[in-house]
């Protein structure tokens, strides 16, 4: 745990008891800081109470001398409406940030010389944080790895010299973070997401721009044009910015381009890393993610040479682009985590026969921008809530089966992948949709691809590949 000194003997209101808005409660009154919680879930309230946390109804405090109220990032700050704890707050004069913003604050009275690379983005942003935090340990480095990944950011050690901090920072995060300073900030990339909670695309993405903006080197994929724009606005305010790519060759930057992951400086590339043979970072949204994570340990000037050799022994990320088993010529992969339809692209691109499992709550657009993918798709297994509307999309043009529950899309796609004889196939779990129809997180749903998967007849002669 981080103790948050920066609020000692200070009265700071906290809204939103989940688990990173539990694990800021405890680390604020750690550090000294009279912290008053509370949460519109009763349940909660009492989970906080009972373990020692100071709770009451925050629209019945006094909010003349309340410092700070810290808000969890699921709790909506402006859009569709901010939650009425924001308006109290607002209304109060009361500066209204999030955990992110505490841990940079204890950090810069800490340790202002710990490394921190932050890194956010629509898709990849998982992706390249683990990987990061991989390639830093792999070269015998103190890292910390959290944020929205895993891993409350204030539930981290303690800054010191050395220690490396790799914090996955969602929009939420950011927006509820005025002072972020990374050392390295890397923005991946950007898609409508998350729009209900921002208002509109130019909104979130100004927001994205804010973290790389902040920090001393900025690292900024140019894959789709919003991005490509925001690099150019760094550099002509005279930031470091390194642009990343895993679509296009670039003059100035560090890319990938069949397998290979290469340098570019005035328009000389050079060879520096071969992703070849790497099943974790199959697929060129790897690519970019590989480039991301090179272009950052770069910026901390680690050897390019070793930074390659780590490359090669990164496990990926659970839920994401997951080889889960090999059964003959068919591939098990777990893409859970693709909740929108973006994030599933990057996996339909990285296969050439496929039997897909997708669907659950559907976001705005559907799968309709996925068109290009439909010929690699032999067959479509829908479950969920949007079931019937991705049927929609997909008749006349993909072959499908509303399966229904994940077991029986499992049992479905195997039954009729027996009679391809197509080379390799996979079997694709990318449901390009939140999870929250059926399951909690899309977690417990890729759990639930797995244990469908390993209850197949003959699993145990299955190989094990990641």
């Amino acid at each position: 745990m981080i103790p948050v000194t920066t609020f000692a003997n200070q009265k700071v209101a906290l809204f939103g008891l989940g688990g990173s808005g539990l694990a800021t409660a405890r680390a604020l009154k750690a550090g000294g800081a009279d912290v008053v919680c509370f949460d519109d879930n009763e349940g909660r309230v009492q989970q906080a109470a009972g373990e020692g946390l100071q709770t009451s109804d925050l629209k019945q405090i006094d909010w003349s001398d309340v410092s700070a109220l810290v808000l969890a990032p699921g709790v909506p700050l402006t859009h569709p409406l901010p939650h009425w704890s924001v308006e109290l707050a607002r209304d109060a004069g009361v500066e209204i940030i999030g955990d992110v913003e505490l841990f940079c604050r204890e950090k810069r009275r800490l340790c202002p010389e710990a490394p921190l690379i932050a890194i956010t983005g629509t898709n990849g942003k998982s992706t390249t944080t683990a990987l990061v935090a991989h390639l830093l340990k792999e070269l015998g480095l103190d890292v910390q790895v959290g944020g929205n990944i895993g891993t409350p950011v204030l539930d981290l050690e303690r800054p010191q010299p050395g220690r490396h901090y790799v914090v996955e920072c969602s929009s939420y995060q950011i927006d509820l973070a005025p002072s972020l300073d990374a050392t390295v900030g890397i923005h991946m990339n950007l898609s409508p997401d998350h729009l209900d909670r921002h208002g509109s695309m130019e909104n979130y993405a100004a927001i994205k721009e804010r973290l790389v903006a902040g920090s001393k080197v900025a690292i900024v994929g140019v894959d789709d044009r919003l991005s490509s724009t925001i690099a150019d606005r760094l550099e002509l305010a005279r930031k470091p910015v390194c642009r990343i790519a895993g679509e296009r060759e670039l003059t100035n930057g560090i890319y990938a381009r069949h397998g290979r992951l290469y340098e570019a400086h005035e328009g000389t590339q050079s060879e520096v890393a071969t992703l070849g043979g790497i099943d974790s970072l199959r697929g060129d949204h790897n690519g970019q993610n590989a480039a991301a994570a090179f272009a950052a340990l770069r910026a901390l000037e680690l050897p390019a040479d070793r930074i390659a050799e780590a490359m090669k022994t990164f496990p990926g990320l659970h839920h994401r682009m997951e080889v889960v088993t090999r059964q003959g010529r068919v591939l098990f992969i777990n893409d859970s985590k693709a909740t929108n339809a973006d994030a599933a692209a990057r996996a339909l691109a990285s296969f050439d026969r496929i039997y897909w499992i997708a669907g659950g709550r559907a976001k705005e657009g559907g799968i309709s921008s996925l068109d290009e993918y439909f010929p690699k798709i032999a067959k479509t297994f829908l479950i969920g809530e949007a079931a019937d509307a991705f049927a929609k999309t997909l008749d006349g043009r993909v072959p499908y089966k509303v399966s229904g529950t994940m077991p029986q899309a499992v049992k479905d796609a195997v039954a009729e992948a027996a009679e391809d004889d197509a080379a390799e196939i996979a079997i694709l779990l990318s449901p390009a949709c939140a999870s929250f129809d059926q399951f909690p997180n899309f977690e417990l749903r890729g759990a639930a691809f797995v244990d469908a998967v390993r209850a197949l007849p003959g699993a145990g002669n299955t190989q094990e590949v990641a």
